[in-house]
């Protein structure tokens, strides 16, 4: 099979072919939908007038949440709300819904309802939260060993913390749903949603349905990366709402300024920590508070601290290790997953302290990364074995690859002579727990249809979201039957075709979904083979034949059939291993099946095995495994400007054996290129607790001139990772949390230019103007 067979929807998209939400025709009576909601962080809502607005002729309805059966919601908890009723929390919590003929009429229509809102003075700083201890949840802790004791005997210590700013998704399609009224009051709706199940359940909850009446369909969506795991269910909600009132298909595309600003982003945190290591830059114990900034309502906060804190550790073994998490309110958008949900947070805190380290002991960080790297059978502070570990061997490939030492001579020797600019260099690793840490998420299911030309659907639960999934999938399918990839299609994903999904997130999509269509394909491919094990066997004129009522030829009992492994699948035709020159057709096999009527359709189920955590006693092994990774990243700073350059990157990843490492290439360099955006240049700006950078003129992700200058993305040679389909590993999120390297090597630049033995504070992202304001601190 090949590994680099084409994106399942890349000629679509080059074409323009491809479907999304917003692509599908208007069908008759179709109406547009939109949100008024709060232009303030906190208020109490006094009275809502909507006559005026009701008024304009194009306006079909105005709702609120006297519409709704049920206006409670919540991924974990249920404390949000779809519409407010007494209160409003953040700016853009939804407070009305209005359904219109014209898209072009929402402006008018929203400036015609007349709000009154008494204010309330919002919480809008994390700190403060921190201060008022104004939470969300309870705190968790992971501990190991003692601690306090191990602190207060280190050769060293270092206590500091650090500030990590939140993120925006800016995927390229905004939040759209579209829902068609049903006969009997059932609902289809159309989704961009990375949880179909969710969508389902919510929109059946809110209309008073029963969930076999609502079907969400997911064709694809236009990028997502988390910010559609939980927040596109209340937009399906409002489409559904209006379908059900009027009894009119209602469609409901946010423009990218609303979508900015009424959805949550990157969970920011800040992280407070104290570090004990003896003179070689062995650390002895860490001690760690972690809170994050959850807005208005809880979401997914709470998981998402939760992995933080599973990943504080990453790549390095802490005997002694206490770190607790608590998630904080603030009148901000609730915020959401996003990829790496909270691990990213947690790796950047323990690479920092690296640096922090490095800098203190006059050393290279490198060597303080190889000396507390996980060894072999080494276990993490929440007691799981780290098994199949190639972090020692990542770190030597690198140094080894990239001929660091050189490298650093050559940075070294720039440094001394050039006092325009000062260049850094950081080597980071990733080491990602790969499943839901919450253990009932980790199932999946797939149908498999076989039809009679030898073209093969399947259906899964999970999204295609520019990821590649389908076509991982589809390799998986098409490599079990041995046949072309082009004879198998992965289907639009439907609530009614497989109900009870997960999201499809937390790095698991291809692991579960693809292991599960594995599993039914070979369900019909063991009844295939002992179909061909009698076929090949009888007089080939037979074949073809039909069964019933023809009375010459009797039909094949397949329960009778023995010694069927012996028959192989091979590049289309399937032969008797016994006697290999008497072959069949993969499609003349498909006949001969359905003739003797066997099953060419089968269901397959995938859970992960020996996975628990106890949220309480934060023990467990939570991960089905680890992907692992390194990065060494090599930037310019501009002492008069504060302007960043990456100059050079190098990737090595371990992905195990890759189903598509054409696909897993991708997934690599734009999950880094999209973690630089948030350790370098994506900047939220808010004023009065409303997002002010809403826009792509004002919020900066990387574009083609931030890239690396130079880079390089290799994967590790690695077939030991058997529990997984394939040998595959999984490659959503992992590489995102490398770019960590690019602002640790700025910390490293700034280490030069101040020529200082103090450590570096930066904050995330380390923006031209924070760079510039941290060169001004101190004069060379």
């Amino acid at each position: 099979m090949n590994k680099s067979a084409y994106h399942d929807s890349g000629r679509s998209y080059v074409t323009g072919s491809a479907e999304y939400v917003d692509d599908r025709p208007l069908v008759q009576g179709e109406v547009f939908v939109d949100v008024f909601y709060s232009p303030i962080a906190h208020g109490k809502i006094k009275s809502l007038d909507v006559s005026q607005c009701l008024a304009l002729p194009e306006v079909l309805g105005v709702y609120t949440y006297k519409d709704l059966k049920h206006n409670l919601w919540g991924s974990i908890f249920h404390d949000q709300v779809f519409l407010a009723a007494e209160q409003v929390q953040f700016v853009g919590e939804p407070i009305a819904v209005i359904a219109a003929t014209k898209r072009d009429i929402f402006h008018l229509a929203k400036s015609k309802i007349k709000l009154e809102v008494e204010e309330l003075e919002p919480t809008l700083d994390l700190q403060k939260a921190i201060n008022s201890k104004f939470f969300i949840g309870p705190k968790r802790t992971i501990q190991r060993g003692d601690v306090d004791t191990a602190l207060a005997t280190a050769e060293y210590r270092l206590k500091g913390d650090i500030e990590i700013a939140g993120q925006e998704h800016f995927y390229l399609e905004s939040q759209a749903s579209i829902a068609y009224p049903k006969e009997d009051q059932q609902i289809e709706i159309h989704s961009s949603s990375q949880h179909p199940t969710e969508v389902q359940h919510l929109v059946a909850e809110a209309l008073g349905l029963r969930h076999h009446q609502v079907v969400c369909v997911v064709k694809r969506m236009g990028g997502a990366f988390g910010g559609k795991e939980s927040q596109a269910a209340p937009f399906a909600v409002f489409a559904a709402l209006v379908a059900q009132k009027l009894n009119r298909p209602a469609r409901i595309i946010l423009t990218k300024d609303d979508d900015m600003v009424m959805t949550g982003k990157r969970n920011p945190f800040k992280n407070f920590y104290e570090v004990g290591f003896d003179r070689q830059g062995k650390i002895l114990a860490l001690k760690a508070e972690l809170f994050s900034d959850g807005g208005a309502y809880a979401d997914l906060s709470t998981a998402i601290m939760e992995r933080a804190m599973l990943h504080l550790d990453n790549a390095y073994f802490i005997p002694n290790f206490k770190v607790d998490g608590q998630v904080c309110k603030t009148h901000t958008p609730p915020n959401t997953a996003f990829r790496g949900f909270g691990g990213p947070k947690g790796v950047a805190t323990i690479e920092s302290i690296i640096e922090d380290i490095a800098v203190q002991l006059k050393k290279d960080s490198l060597e303080i990364r190889k000396l507390n790297a996980y060894q072999k059978e080494q276990t993490t502070p929440y007691g799981q074995k780290i098994e199949d570990n190639v972090l020692p061997q990542l770190f030597s490939e690198i140094e080894t690859h990239t001929q660091y030492k050189k490298w650093r001579q050559d940075i070294e020797t720039h440094n001394a002579g050039n006092h325009s600019t000062y260049r850094g260099l950081s080597v980071t690793a990733v080491k990602f727990g790969i499943s839901f840490t919450t253990r009932f998420l980790n199932q999946g299911s797939a149908l498999v249809n076989v039809h009679m030309d030898g073209s093969i659907q399947v259906s899964t639960g999970a999204t295609e979201m520019g990821q590649g999934v389908n076509i991982k999938i589809a390799q998986v399918v098409a490599e079990c039957f041995s046949i072309p990839i082009e004879d198998v299609k992965v289907m639009t994903t439907s609530t009614e075709k497989i109900p009870n999904t997960s999201a499809t997130a937390a790095s698991s999509g291809s692991d579960i979904n693809a292991q599960a269509a594995l599993t039914a394909a070979q369900g019909i491919r063991e009844r295939l083979s002992k179909v061909a094990k009698a076929v090949l066997a009888r007089p080939k004129e037979w074949r073809g034949k039909p069964m019933a009522g023809a009375g010459t030829v009797p039909e094949i009992q397949i329960e009778t059939v023995t010694d069927w492994q012996s028959i192989e699948f091979q590049s289309g035709q399937i032969f008797d291993k016994s006697n290999p020159k008497e072959t069949i057709t993969f499609s003349e096999l498909v006949l001969e099946a359905y003739l003797n009527r066997q099953s060419l359709s089968q269901h397959g189920y995938f859970k992960y095995p020996g996975i628990f955590y106890n949220k309480e006693t934060g023990q467990g092994t939570p991960f089905f495994y680890y992907t692992n990774g390194v990065a060494a990243s090599e930037v310019s700073i501009d002492r008069w400007t504060g302007e960043l350059k990456v100059l050079r990157s190098e990737i090595l990843m371990d992905l195990g054996r890759p189903i598509n490492e054409a696909v897993d290439h991708g997934q690599v360099t734009g999950a880094f290129v999209q973690g630089m955006g948030w350790v370098t240049t994506e900047n939220l700006f808010y004023k009065n607790g409303r997002l002010v950078s809403n826009s792509p003129s004002t919020y900066k992700i990387p574009s083609v001139h931030d890239i690396p200058r130079v880079f390089h993305c290799r994967l590790l040679d690695n077939n030991i990772n058997t529990r997984n389909v394939r040998a595959s590993k999984a490659v959503g999120e992992p590489p995102l949390l490398l770019a960590i390297s690019v602002w640790a090597a700025t910390k490293n630049a700034l280490s030069y230019y101040k020529k200082s033995k103090s450590v570096i504070k930066l904050r995330i992202p380390a923006t031209q103007e924070q760079i510039y304001m941290k060169m001004k601190e101190t004069s060379v």
